[in-house]
């Protein structure tokens, strides 16, 4: 099969043939159809702080065609279109059987996505209803790591809502916190590359940082803002969203951050502020994240802007680190 590889720390993905992979008792072979960039495969290629072997296949954001099923299997069936929850646990602990394994002992975060073919365990599998698109279930897994972003924040309705960031993450937030319930949504970012998109997704206001945001905030929510959701990762961030949030309110921290970051621990304390951390998702959230993807004009497919084939997929990569208008990219491997 044709697959995307990664070669090493600063170097470009190539591309690459490779055997198939081969299902164990537990699991199913995938014709992956659509596979989305994250920022996180991003982060892996460039930094050292993920350990990725040399040779790995990343793509953890996939969909496809389910072509052959172990032994075990019983809840999956050739035919089936999956999307594919790539958090895979042992399958035996409390922590698994709940429908967490991102909190098992065992846990990794599995690619495979950028390739003709993947392997799966059955339990990462949710079989798409007949409305939802198998490309565009694709979405489900970010769409999922911001509803568990938002679930952590115990939102509630009428909440003003601030997020720092219109990546997709942030623009998936925002989907989410409106749709749940909150009054108002203001999105900040660096440049107005996502604007129209961000209000189509529910944001009500969108604003371009400057020195003068703080204020800009407060007249767009009419109100120090309830939660603050940090999408970004970047070092001075985490401070920024304590001023701004209101006493007492909660800061959820989404961003990937690999490096030092400081913050003042008094600023926080004398706020009682409610510092959160949200990562990965549960495979409830994630079943939810695919049910909102029904049907073909689906709000959250506004934020595919781009789809390439495997042989354009490495410079389209690199090109994401650089921000533009595109949000998520998807690969389809099987695509001329």
């Amino acid at each position: 099969m044709q697959a995307i590889v990664f070669k090493g720390l600063q170097q470009p993905l190539q591309l690459q043939a490779l055997a198939l992979p081969q299902p164990r008792a537990d699991e199913v072979m995938i014709e992956v159809c659509r596979c989305g960039i994250c920022g996180s495969d991003l982060h892996m290629t460039h930094d050292p702080a993920f350990a990725v072997p040399t040779g790995t296949v990343l793509g953890h954001e996939y969909s496809g065609r389910v072509v052959e099923c172990g032994a075990q299997v019983s809840g999956v069936r050739v035919g089936d279109h999956v999307a594919v929850a790539p958090l895979r646990g042992c399958g035996r602990c409390a922590r698994c059987q709940r429908g967490q394994p991102a909190w098992c002992t065992e846990f990794s975060l599995q690619g495979g996505g950028f390739a003709q073919w993947a392997t799966a365990r059955q339990q990462q599998c949710v079989v798409l209803p007949a409305a939802v698109g198998v490309a565009d279930s694709a979405l489900a897994e970010p769409l999922a790591v911001a509803l568990h972003g938002v679930m952590r924040a115990r939102l509630r309705p009428g909440a003003r809502v601030l997020i720092l960031g219109a990546g997709a993450i942030g623009l998936a937030v925002a989907f989410w916190a409106r749709r749940l319930g909150a009054a108002r949504v203001c999105i900040t970012d660096l440049g107005d590359w996502q604007r129209e998109r961000a209000l189509h997704l529910g944001a009500s206001d969108f604003l371009v940082n400057d020195d003068s945001l703080p204020g800009r905030v407060l007249d767009s929510l009419g109100a120090p803002p309830d939660i603050v959701f940090e999408c970004v990762g970047r070092p001075g961030l985490i401070a920024q969203a304590v001023e701004q949030v209101r006493p007492r309110g909660t800061v959820v921290i989404l961003g990937l951050c690999t490096v030092a970051d400081s913050f003042m621990p008094f600023r926080v304390l004398s706020k009682e502020v409610n510092l959160v951390t949200s990562a990965f998702f549960d495979l409830s959230e994630f079943q939810a994240a695919v049910d909102v993807l029904e049907g073909p004009n689906a709000t959250p497919l506004a934020m595919v802007t781009r789809t390439v084939s495997l042989a354009q997929l490495p410079q389209a990569f690199e090109g994401l680190r650089q921000r533009t208008h595109q949000c998520k990219v998807m690969v389809a491997p099987h695509l001329a």
